[in-house]
């Protein structure tokens, strides 16, 4: 085939001899300072080198191609593709170097989580390295003769019938990009959506966003969803709210409703994980005569947002209410009604009762 093996084995060796000083340089050069930076306060130096160690490791191997291939002095196709093949290893390595980068782009974004939602910044990382792929792939493509411009012209017609029938995904496109700019919830937010689902959000894709209910079941919701529907976010309460109508007797008296009000008033007053006004609205009142009830409204706010600490307030204030109740010498009412029967008087228009003629005999 025109090939002298001599050289060829000689260029085997140049390659070889490059694997070989790409294996010392990784020991002596990149541990080493991989090892200098892990001793650094900051953690930007760390990921920094993590990024760009596989890319720098393959600089040898590309200069080791090269000076084989330069050494065996191809011609011809062999010499256009040998040259090809070069290139394109230098475009890979930039690329990849770039694409890996991304991640500490993201990175250093998260440190202005006031300013850049969690998830906006997932979003960003993800576009950058599509478009970083997108332009690789295309730089790869015109180094081996291949005509990007008139591939994409060609594909233009195909991309208006495409687009045409993906309204849906741009619709929720679209509706995902407000909903993180409006920075409605993020990922590990506890969110309702009304009519649709409630649950923990685990992330925020480009189409649809996947809420875990909380029977672990995952849910899918289209982005529109969020974006046309109400969402509470309970994630973001400040703190949390006990409303409770307390029904007591009717036979309790004036003196003892005072005294139950004033009880209840003292466990939410003199409690340090009960919120106190200004900070939040606190009431506890004599509502209203209900049908079987005197009822107290208590209105009030717990410090805690946490759902299994707040339900542990709620328990010991609900026996602390029972006690109060119980210590004033009222009870607890509860649903009843009355009935009552009333005899009909006799007179003229009273009709006579029946008596069959049996009974009439005995009597």
């Amino acid at each position: 085939m025109g090939f002298d093996f001599g050289r060829v084995f000689t260029a085997i060796g140049i390659f070889l001899a490059f694997l070989f000083i790409r294996r010392i340089f990784s020991r002596l050069v990149l541990n080493r300072i991989a090892r200098l930076t892990a001793k650094t306060k900051t953690e930007a130096d760390d990921r920094i080198i993590r990024a760009l160690k596989n890319p720098i490791r393959l600089v040898p191997i590309v200069f080791g191609l090269f000076l084989s291939f330069e050494y065996l002095q191809l011609e011809g196709d062999m010499s256009i593709i040998a040259n090809n093949l070069i290139r394109t290893l230098v475009v890979f390595t930039l690329f990849w170097t770039l694409f890996r980068a991304c991640n500490e782009f993201s990175y250093m974004l998260e440190k202005l989580d006031q300013v850049f939602p969690p998830a906006l910044v997932d979003w960003l990382g993800k576009t950058l390295k599509v478009i970083v792929v997108i332009i690789g792939g295309a730089t790869v493509l015109e180094i081996w003769g291949v005509n990007v411009g008139a591939l994409i012209a060609g594909l233009g017609l195909f991309g208006v019938a495409v687009a045409l029938g993906a309204q849906d995904l741009f619709k929720n496109l679209i509706a995902g990009i407000l909903v993180i700019a409006e920075n409605r919830f993020g990922v590990g937010d506890w969110v309702r959506v009304d009519g649709v689902v409630e649950g923990t959000v685990e992330s925020i894709g480009f189409r649809s966003t996947r809420i875990r209910q909380f029977d672990k079941a995952p849910v899918f919701v289209p982005n529109t969803k969020l974006a046309d529907n109400a969402v509470t976010n309970f994630s973001a309460m400040t703190h949390r709210r006990i409303y409770w109508m307390i029904g007591v007797e009717y036979r309790t008296t004036v003196e003892q409703l005072h005294q139950i009000r004033d009880g209840i008033d003292a466990l939410i007053t003199d409690n340090p994980d009960f919120a106190q006004p200004p900070e939040v609205s606190s009431f506890v009142r004599i509502d209203k005569f209900a049908a079987s009830s005197i009822d107290i409204m208590l209105y009030c706010f717990t410090k805690t947002t946490n759902w299994g600490e707040w339900l542990e307030i709620k328990e010991r204030l609900a026996c602390d209410i029972k006690e109060v109740v119980e210590g004033a010498g009222s009870g607890f009412a509860f649903p009843s009604q009355s009935i009552y029967l009333e005899s009909m008087p006799e007179g003229a228009d009273t009709p006579e009762i029946f008596v069959p003629p049996e009974e009439a005999a005995k009597a």
